[in-house]
């Protein structure tokens, strides 16, 4: 286990578990699981597993008012938040999470999960001190940018044994992002690494990675995609009002706007502009 302690939100990660082994198990394939065995994070895995795209939005400003603010006017499915460079400051974090506690209620974090990037891995040890900070809090999985071997993949899979699709009841999920030159010659081993979640292109570092060259770096995120399909891995990217829909198209699961516009957008071309 990663993590000794057990206050609230972490207890209605680990329910799920639970259930299973009082004899619930996983539903039948092809089943929506009763509201009783879905993960109470499961909003965003749920899509997931119903093999329906998702859409995320970037966090803002770390601050407990815009926690606030982004609870009351996002329809995105998740909140991406970073921490992948400068202080690992868990605290400011519970202060953005608390925010969107104030605006949406004690159930915030289950209809808006949010997701964090770590650093690299680059010493286990320390990604695993950085997970047992960041877990307990409530948030609904882990970002591992700059994946570019496919040690650095198995380390993720063996840190979030409680993922999905690894654990097939798991509420967290394992998000690698592949965005580097050496990630994409390594690609199919990464992405065919038993347990990952979702794996990203990551276009930003990618167009650094290829010195600007865009038909490279298309060709990069299209290995990625090409590797997700091979694997059966969600791949993900992000995208803006005047891509999402191509990305869509190609297969993309999950998506990270550029634009706040992009969300609503996405929804209604994946048929989920209803909800």
């Amino acid at each position: 286990m990663r993590t000794t302690s057990s206050p609230l939100r972490r207890l209605r990660i680990l329910l799920p578990g639970l259930v299973a082994l009082a004899g619930c198990g996983a539903p039948p394939e092809g089943d929506a699981p009763s509201e009783a065995e879905a993960p109470d994070q499961g909003s965003l895995v749920e899509h997931l597993r119903q093999g329906q795209p998702v859409f995320g939005v970037f966090s803002g400003p770390k601050t407990r008012e815009q926690g606030s603010t982004i609870a009351a006017e996002t329809d995105a499915d998740f909140i991406l938040y970073s921490m992948e460079s400068g202080p690992f400051d868990v605290s400011q974090m519970e202060a953005y999470l608390a925010g969107m506690e104030e605006t949406g209620g004690p159930m915030a974090l289950d209809r808006l999960p949010v997701v964090l990037r770590v650093p690299p891995i680059e010493d286990v040890e320390t990604t695993r001190r950085h997970l047992d900070a960041a877990l307990p809090t409530g948030i609904a999985g882990i970002v591992f940018p700059h994946v570019a071997r496919p040690d650095q993949a198995v380390a993720s899979a063996d840190l979030m044994v409680e993922s999905w699709p690894g654990d097939p009841t798991g509420s967290l999920l394992d998000i690698l992002i592949v965005e580097d030159q050496e990630g994409i010659r390594n690609v199919r081993e990464i992405v065919g690494t038993p347990g990952l979640s979702v794996v990203f292109a990551g276009p930003g570092d990618l167009r650094r990675a290829y010195d600007g060259d865009m038909e490279q770096v298309e060709a990069a995120i299209q290995a990625v995609l090409a590797a997700c399909k091979e694997f059966e891995v969600v791949c993900g990217v992000t995208a803006g009002v005047d891509d999402i829909g191509e990305r869509l198209d190609q297969g993309f699961g999950m998506i990270i706007v550029t634009e706040p516009e992009a969300v609503a957008v996405g929804k209604a071309h994946a048929g989920r502009g209803e909800e």
